[in-house]
């Protein structure tokens, strides 16, 4: 092991003794960002499903909110609506858990981008994939569920695939507030040995390596749902 580590030591630039002993340490954050993550995807999908159908609304008021809380989230980045919740809030007297911070702070980007992937799928459903359902006798609310949102779904998968990807390597923000995730984790190790440059090009290579599980995951799910075609 002890040779292999020498071959992959690069002098002045990755410490592989020192990466191989931090490791374990970083890996430690792992289950947090993944919590993260997943929390904070499942709230996305929740809210920005709400956002898509106030932007279909009829009633004008509440799709113009909609459209307006959209515009917006997707203007403001995320580490500053961070820093709102957790080091603003507490002058009003609310004082949030350092992880439902960041984990709030994600949701409330990330539905505003959501929202326009749904919005997207929706239209992408043909028009007469409606007429049938209303000649059903279904409902607006059943011709959604029913009908409309399995196919929308379908097409937003891929969009949601980079939006989850996304918030899993934007979980690095949340260390900004101490959260111990990996990100974290990393920089104290390094602060250990003022060895910056390795612990990040460490916690670099489990993010791409995370990710490229979740791109196989993306791609193994498309497959799956992808509808047959016919001549």
């Amino acid at each position: 092991m002890n040779s292999l580590l020498n071959w992959l030591t690069i002098p002045n630039f990755f410490n592989a003794h020192f990466a191989w002993h931090a490791l374990p340490y970083i890996l430690g954050g792992l289950p947090l960002t993944v919590e993260l993550t997943i929390v904070s995807f499942v709230g996305a999908l929740v809210l920005g499903f709400f956002l898509t159908l106030g932007q279909m609304s009829k009633r004008h008021w509440l799709h113009w909110l909609t459209r307006t809380y959209i515009s917006f989230m997707r203007g403001v980045p995320s580490l500053v609506l961070l820093f709102i919740l957790y080091f603003g809030l507490p002058y009003t007297g609310i004082q949030l858990d350092a992880f439902v911070a960041a984990a709030i702070a994600f949701i409330l980007n990330a539905a505003a981008f959501v929202s326009e992937v749904f919005r997207s799928a929706f239209m992408g459903v043909e028009d007469g994939q409606w007429a049938a359902s209303y000649s059903l006798g279904m409902s607006y609310g059943k011709a959604v569920h029913y009908v409309i949102l399995p196919q929308a779904f379908r097409i937003a998968i891929p969009a949601l695939g980079n939006i989850l990807l996304d918030m899993f390597k934007g979980t690095s923000l949340a260390a900004m507030v101490t959260v111990s995730e990996m990100f974290m984790r990393a920089k104290i190790q390094g602060g250990k040995q003022f060895d910056y440059m390795t612990v990040y090009l460490l916690v670099a290579l489990i993010y791409w390596a995370c990710c490229s599980l979740l791109t196989v995951g993306q791609n193994w799910l498309e497959k799956r749902l992808t509808l047959p075609t016919t001549d």
